[in-house]
């Protein structure tokens, strides 16, 4: 589903942990898709070298630089140079996408009669929650900057969305995020995540 990826990490050599022996001599990269936070395997085509933070198509037809996505990825099998870039590829592909998330802000509704969509992200409980419908009411935000003005209380809503997509991707490793009224359970943004969770049911 993804068509365009940012490199996390690349390998020109391959994997070099023991148990690997297949990518042991061949290039691999890791990838996350900038439409679903997908975490993905890439394979680069014979003599093209990838840049950390470079953009690649990954979708149908031709391809410039990637010769397959070998398969999906969990967090947990990212490598400690993919996982130290995760947190700002993701702050890059939300700002690239501001106007989507801005909209979040917008039109985020209740889940259930407990538990508003708002209070998923990280730091916003039933008090920041009511000051950012109280403004959306007035008026539509309009940009992030707009938000941080209006409600002058919230924390960067960047920083924000940033966390709670990097809980999401740890949920795809085994991890459990941490927070009460089973908020774990809940996908926002991650939408690979969803897709995977509905076949498994």
């Amino acid at each position: 589903m993804e068509k365009y990826a940012i490199i996390l990490d690349y390998l020109p050599h391959g994997y070099i942990e023991e148990g690997r022996p297949f990518f042991r001599k061949r290039p691999v990269a890791q990838a996350i898709g900038k439409d679903e936070f997908t975490l993905l395997e890439l394979i680069p085509k014979p003599g093209v070298e990838l840049d950390i933070h470079e953009e690649v198509y990954i979708g149908p037809g031709k391809r410039d630089k990637i010769a397959r996505v070998n398969r999906r990825l969990t967090a947990r099998e990212l490598t400690a140079t993919a996982r130290v870039e995760l947190p700002y590829v993701v702050e890059e592909i939300v700002r690239s996408r501001e106007n989507e998330f801005v909209e979040f802000f917008n039109k985020a509704t209740s889940i259930s009669t407990r538990l508003h969509q708002l209070e998923l992200l990280p730091g916003i409980g039933k008090k920041y929650m009511w000051e950012i419908i109280k403004a959306r009411e007035k008026e539509p935000f309009k940009s992030f900057e707009d938000i941080k003005k209006r409600v002058p209380s919230l924390s960067d809503p960047v920083k924000i969305l940033v966390k709670r997509i990097l809980l999401e991707l740890n949920l795809d490793g085994g991890s459990k995020e941490k927070g009460k009224r089973g908020k774990r359970k809940y996908i926002l943004f991650v939408k690979g995540l969803k897709r995977r969770s509905r076949r498994r049911r």
